[in-house]
């Protein structure tokens, strides 16, 4: 058995199961999220699960002899696996880590029919993988819900492979400073709303990042404030008069 379709509340679950029915490591298989999970109306009516289909990595062919593999072609070789990227974070800590959870990016766009390339950007406070090539909207999905389950799943790989932390940002057609922008715009639209109703607003569930661009933009807010109710997925800012 070289793939199965598994499901669960979360993507998480989903592919943890998928992983025990292989029964291989997280490192051996490639992830394609078929479907994101819904709560449906209420809650109850319409509900879906989380599904992926999880497909084992064949083993590699055992290597040939030392002198017979050139040692060009051997870089070659490993900038081809990861989608022609050649490798920028020599001298960085973690550079395996990196690599590793390029090439999984890389695989899961295979899987969904994708060619794609990968850029390391690192910056001080994350690493950020700019993802570019054909039909990224596959890759970004609805309101980004693709891209943040990607980029959850490529960190667990990241630190699979790193002794300390590692924090992985993905990218794919400038859609986080895209969607930065517009929660901005919504966050002062809302906010503009409690003040004239009086009454507060909850907004809809939220990831942590995107929680956290409504609070920064309006923390130093002269007549509101915001707060986040719930447990993930399904934690959501609040906006209330101060």
């Amino acid at each position: 058995m070289s793939k199965v379709v598994a499901t669960g509340k979360t993507i998480e679950e989903a592919v943890e199961r998928g992983i025990a029915q292989l029964g291989v490591n997280r490192d051996r298989v490639t992830i394609n999220v078929l479907e994101q999970p819904s709560r449906g109306f209420l809650g109850l009516i319409g509900a879906k699960e989380a599904k992926v289909e999880v497909t084992l990595i064949p083993a590699p062919a055992p290597a040939a002899s030392a002198p017979s593999v050139p040692q060009q072609s051997a870089r070659e070789s490993t900038q081809e696996a990861i989608g022609g990227v050649p490798r920028q974070d020599s001298g960085q800590p973690g550079g395996e880590a990196y690599q590793q959870a390029v090439r999984f990016i890389v695989d899961v766009a295979k899987s969904m029919g994708l060619t794609v390339e990968v850029e390391i950007v690192h910056a001080k406070e994350s690493t950020t993988l700019q993802i570019s090539g054909p039909d990224l909207g596959l890759v970004i999905g609805r309101r980004g819900q693709t891209l943040d389950a990607l980029q959850y799943l490529a960190n667990i790989v990241a630190n699979r492979y790193s002794d300390s932390f590692i924090r992985l940002v993905l990218d794919a057609e400038n859609f986080r400073e895209r969607r930065k922008k517009t929660l901005e715009e919504l966050a002062d639209r809302l906010a503009g709303r409690v003040i004239r109703t009086r009454k507060e607003v909850v907004l809809e569930p939220m990831s942590p990042q995107e929680r956290k661009i409504i609070h920064s933009r309006l923390q130093d807010h002269k007549q509101v404030n915001t707060l986040s109710k719930g447990d993930e997925p399904n934690r959501r800012v609040v906006i209330t008069l101060k």
